[in-house]
């Protein structure tokens, strides 16, 4: 089987053939129903027209049989009767001759219908029967009249009408097939280039894509959002694999300085006193690991969105000034001036630990690094870090600032990753965690985070929606990396 045999084939059985065919098969019903009742009315107009035709022409020839004689009768109806038309007459005496008329004999049809009936007739020279209707016509003892006209045309227009009709339906479910095959092909092609794509990304190329037509249609818009999900999963996956280079130079330091201080300590000549100053720090070495685990699980539960359920709304100014606050003793210890200007009234529906946590690590991450800053600060001839809060366009933005060496834009989208850090030594304290929790956050309130230049130093800004809706949060959306 061919290609184009394998998609015709595929095509009668797609969803998109079967709702052509469906609408098609659909509106053919409704037409027929239509079509019908017009066609029922119309011949119903035609045939009340013919009655009453031959009604009002029957009360002539009554009202002349009772005014005049049989002779006048029988002369309005030789001068009425015309071989080749439409209006037919026979006219009798009382013993059943014929004294005048077109028709060759009494309609047998007739016989105890005052009200009339249909009756076929011959006429010279003609092929076949035709079809006429018929009222009998009191005109006294003295005679029998009936008076007709021919129907022969309605029933050709009739036939006409339904041949139409019929050819009609016809062509119309030819053409219903053959475009519910030109749609089904048309959305075939285009789910197998999913599908393509999809097995190739199976088949391990992550950098493949779904194709798009530019069409914009909901095709389009799936393709899209695969596309965006893909790129999700790429990052998530390349996120994966330098975590774990990370999680191998970041760990292992650590566990084996664990290992050495306890061999240390068992070497140690002073006994019982080196194995508790071992022990002590060897729990600070734990804690600190600890400490990093932590970090990772918490930032696995925000990437998985498992704790929108303990939303509140609190007002988000007060909130960052109780935690930069926190920071003062340790930013003047550092020689730092910790300036807070947070706007009141700033409310927003979220997780209010996990905020206060972002905002802990931006203030904890700007003290670091403002304290390795030897160049002077802004405005004031010192170093100084600055924490604001302000609302913009409907959205809560929370800005902390410092006077540090700051991050190139090269490097900006890099830090917000996990274990990241921009010293190559890797010698200062440290995970590498704090500005992709920051950024877990952030996606998860549906909100953004980005870095930007201070001049000197770096402004780290965190922007949440103050609008939420169907248990989800909205705002400017992003991910925040």
């Amino acid at each position: 089987m061919t290609a184009l045999d394998k998609l015709s084939t595929q095509s009668f059985r797609t969803t998109a053939f079967r709702l052509a065919a469906a609408s098609v098969a659909g509106f053919l019903v409704i037409a027929a129903i239509i079509v019908s009742v017009l066609f029922w009315h119309t011949n119903e107009i035609l045939s009340a027209q013919v009655v009453a035709g031959l009604r009002e022409e029957a009360a002539e020839m009554s009202h002349l049989a009772k005014t005049g004689t049989m002779a006048a009768v029988a002369e309005r109806v030789r001068a009425l009767s015309r071989p080749e038309g439409p209006a037919l007459f026979y006219l009798a005496d009382a013993a059943g001759q014929k004294i005048a008329g077109n028709l060759n004999r009494m309609p047998p049809e007739l016989a105890g219908r005052p009200a009339g009936a249909v009756f076929r007739y011959e006429t010279d020279g003609a092929a076949r029967e035709r079809l006429a209707v018929a009222i009998p016509v009191d005109v006294g003892p003295g005679g029998h009249l009936v008076i007709g006209r021919d129907i022969e045309e309605q029933r050709d227009f009739a036939s006409r009408v339904k041949r139409l009709f019929l050819i009609g339906f016809a062509l119309l479910s030819v053409v219903g097939v053959l475009g519910g095959l030109g749609v089904s092909r048309g959305v075939l092609r285009r789910i197998e280039a999913i599908n393509a794509a999809s097995r190739s990304i199976m088949a391990g190329d992550l950098a493949r894509r779904v194709p798009l037509t530019g069409s914009g249609d909901e095709l389009d818009d799936l393709a899209a959002n695969l596309n965006a999900m893909l790129d999700r999963i790429e990052q998530l996956m390349n996120g994966l694999r330098e975590v774990s280079d990370n999680i191998a130079h970041d760990l292992k330091t650590p566990l084996n300085r664990l290992r050495n201080r306890a061999e240390a300590a068992l070497r140690d000549a002073r006994g019982a006193e080196a194995c508790r100053e071992g022990l002590e720090r060897t729990i600070e070495e734990a804690d600190e690991l600890i400490k990093t685990f932590n970090a990772l699980l918490l930032i696995a539960r925000l990437e998985a969105g498992a704790v929108e359920e303990s939303a509140e709304r609190f007002d988000l100014g007060s909130l960052v000034r109780d935690v930069a606050e926190l920071y003062e003793p340790v930013a003047e210890e550092a020689g730092l001036a910790l300036d807070i200007r947070a706007e009141e009234g700033i409310a927003i529906v979220a997780n209010r630990q996990l905020v206060g946590q972002a905002v802990a690590n931006l203030v904890d991450n700007a003290v670091k690094h403002g304290a390795r800053a030897m160049a002077p600060g802004k405005g004031d001839g010192g170093r100084r870090i600055e924490v604001r809060v302000a609302s913009r366009g409907g959205d809560a933005e929370i800005s902390v600032s410092d006077n540090g060496p700051g991050v190139s834009p090269k490097d900006r989208e890099r830090v917000l990753k996990r274990f990241v850090r921009l010293e190559e030594s890797r010698t200062r304290p440290g995970t590498g965690l704090g500005l992709s929790l920051v950024a877990a956050v952030a996606r998860l309130h549906s909100g953004t985070i980005r870095l930007e230049d201070n001049e000197p130093g770096l402004r780290a800004v965190v922007v949440l929606p103050t609008r939420r809706v169907r248990g989800r949060w909205t705002g400017s959306g992003g991910n925040g990396t």
